[in-house]
């Protein structure tokens, strides 16, 4: 795994993880025992190999952020709930104004949520970076939906991010619970 790359998604995830609701994302399956925050890691890993691999000019940080929030609908779609239909038609926007809610979003963050599901949703991505995350998407969803125990390397690393996340709350509502006592 590129480490470079790594640590780049690393240092976004934890603040992202720490300021808004994307840990929810790891409670609902994306394809076949694949997460969607576990999807969402996944590709924007890819979208950065893509990116440097084609020698594109792109903004990093933008690409980052947008590839790990262009699935936060923040439901479990295989779960049978009418608000659900037509998920693919519609998760894009569901993920816009969850991201809308929680993120200050660049233009182009909001146009890689927004565009992802080219060509089933319209119109086409407009910024590079989306177009890169577009497409890898598309790829990253078709080998989890064809394999079991994807991306290890990333698991492991999600798994640190949960357990740490986990603690501190832990720890928070230890203290509140402390404190009315005292």
């Amino acid at each position: 795994m590129n480490q470079r790359f790594i640590q780049q998604i690393d240092q976004h995830l934890t603040t992202m993880l720490d300021e808004s609701r994307l840990e929810l994302e790891n409670q609902a399956m994306q394809h076949g025992d694949t997460t969607v925050l576990l999807h969402s890691m996944a590709v924007t890993y890819y979208s950065l190999m893509l990116a440097e691999l084609l020698h594109i000019r792109y903004d990093q940080k933008s690409l980052i952020r947008g590839a790990l929030l262009h699935d936060y609908f923040l439901y479990d779609w295989h779960v049978s709930n009418p608000t659900h239909r037509f998920h693919g038609l519609y998760h894009a926007k569901t993920a816009l104004q969850n991201a809308k809610i929680d993120f200050v979003l660049t233009e182009k963050e909001r146009d890689i949520i927004l565009h992802h599901m080219f060509p089933l949703n319209l119109p086409p991505p407009r910024c590079r970076e989306a177009i890169v995350v577009c497409a890898v998407d598309k790829v990253c969803g078709i080998y989890e939906m064809l394999k079991r125990g994807v991306y290890p390397g990333l698991n492991d690393i999600l798994n640190r991010h949960m357990s740490c996340n986990r603690s501190s709350f832990i720890n928070q509502e230890t203290r509140k619970s402390n404190e009315g006592r005292m």
